[in-house]
């Protein structure tokens, strides 16, 4: 096909599919109001150096991924490729840390990095999240990680493990990045070039490797738990038997770090066992309490994660979990009279709190039937001239085959009688 097409690693979502990205923000935005988290909306672009500064130099996003230019004004400008740091600028530049209360934020959005395109992830892709500002706490770790789960069970995926790891406190990481490189030094030639480049770097990245030889040597690896000091570990104990109180399952992980520097203490991912391959991560997070200070900021505790929209709607599709939002009425209209008649009808039965969907084509009773029976709606509502001259339409319920006839005034008087026929039909 020629022509103008989307730009590789984008995608169209057209109607067929965007019922579910509705349906998981309408849960998404319900859940999280209950637990008193409001919406923020941050530019999709920023200062370069906010990216640079917050995610890390040394991480794959800031020196393989990013969509960065210069603008007009020479300024260098960045896409954003995660939404933690756009959120933090917002904090600090906003002031909302003088407000002296846990800041609870939620947001979605595109975000945009330039990696190679495959199911469930896209050059421009979009992300759910929240982030809980201003508490030290482990129960922040612990409501965070509770609304993740939440959210996934309200859209009926169960199938799902919670993988758990804390990555300490900056002392507790530099005595286990020296432990880790010694470690690691003797088989440098047996990792693969990446982690090879990371030794020195970035080494506590080698042990999220997806590389079978990599994953086999950093298996004996020492364990970031050994490096704790009390506090740590205490406070990594705390998450857990929270957890536990919860009922909430989860395993242990020593190799999850996840990929930006950013994270200290808690980190943790929800992962699909089966449905997405190697890209199996749903949700991801953990604490940054070093954030807020690193970009000019007040020292402030901070915790957070984001679920990665595309992988979500792939598993809500393969599970046939689909947004419960079923068409009531389809209308077909046919006739000189019945035709103007029939839009006024399908715009007071909207007005009723109906969804109505008018056929438009002009064409033959049975082409409109047609369409009708493939629309999903419960019951069709039929007008010629012969009801326009009547005020009558004849009603037809799509799964039955029953048929009746009524007056037009009884779909509006009776609207409340229509809405619970309306749901017997579906039962």
């Amino acid at each position: 096909m020629s022509g103008i097409q989307a730009i590789k690693g984008t995608r169209d979502i057209l109607s067929d599919e965007v019922g579910y990205w509705q349906w998981v923000e309408s849960v998404a935005r319900t859940i999280l109001s209950r637990a008193a988290y409001r919406e923020i909306r941050t530019p999709i672009f920023e200062q370069t150096d906010l990216f640079e500064r917050g995610i890390g130099e040394a991480t794959d996003v800031v020196g393989k991924e990013m969509y960065t230019f210069l603008d007009k004004g020479d300024r260098s400008i960045t896409l954003r490729p995660e939404g933690t740091a756009g959120v933090v600028r917002a904090y600090i530049q906003r002031s909302l840390y003088a407000q002296g209360d846990t800041q609870r934020l939620w947001y979605t959005g595109p975000m945009f990095r330039y990696e190679q395109p495959q199911e469930g992830r896209q050059r421009q892709f979009h992300q759910l999240g929240i982030e809980s500002i201003g508490s030290g706490d482990p129960r922040a770790d612990v409501e965070v990680i509770a609304l993740a789960i939440d959210i996934l069970k309200t859209l009926g995926l169960d199938n799902l493990r919670l993988d758990l790891n804390s990555v300490g406190d900056p002392d507790d990481r530099r005595q286990y990045r020296e432990a880790l490189i010694n470690y690691l030094t003797p088989y440098k030639a047996s990792l693969d070039s990446d982690s090879q480049n990371r030794l020195e770097r970035n080494p506590l990245r080698i042990l999220d490797s997806k590389d079978p030889k990599t994953k086999e040597i950093v298996q004996d690896a020492p364990k970031i738990w050994d490096h704790f000091s009390p506090e740590s570990q205490t406070r990594f104990e705390q998450v857990q038997q929270q957890l536990t109180d919860l009922g909430i399952a989860y395993r242990l992980n020593h190799c999850l770090v996840r990929g930006l520097d950013y994270y200290t203490h808690t980190a943790f991912e929800i992962i699909a066992d089966t449905g997405l391959g190697a890209q199996n991560t749903v949700c991801g997070g953990g604490r940054y309490d070093g954030l807020v200070k690193e970009l000019s900021g007040p020292q402030t505790p901070a915790v957070g994660w984001a679920i990665g929209l595309e992988r979500l709607i792939i598993l809500l599709r393969q599970a046939s979990q689909a947004p419960a939002a079923p068409l009531d009425f389809y209308l077909v209209s046919r006739g000189d009279r019945a035709e103007p008649q029939a839009t006024q009808l399908a715009q007071m039965l909207r007005h009723q709190g109906f969804s109505v969907e008018l056929d438009l084509s002009g064409s033959a009773f049975g082409k409109q039937f047609k369409r009708a029976d493939r629309s999903g709606a419960t019951a069709c509502l039929v007008l010629g001239d012969a009801e326009a001259d009547s005020q009558t339409v004849q009603l037809k319920w799509l799964v039955s085959g029953q048929q009746e006839s009524l007056s037009q005034a009884d779909l509006s008087t009776k609207a409340e009688e229509f809405r619970q026929r309306l749901h017997q039909a579906r039962a």
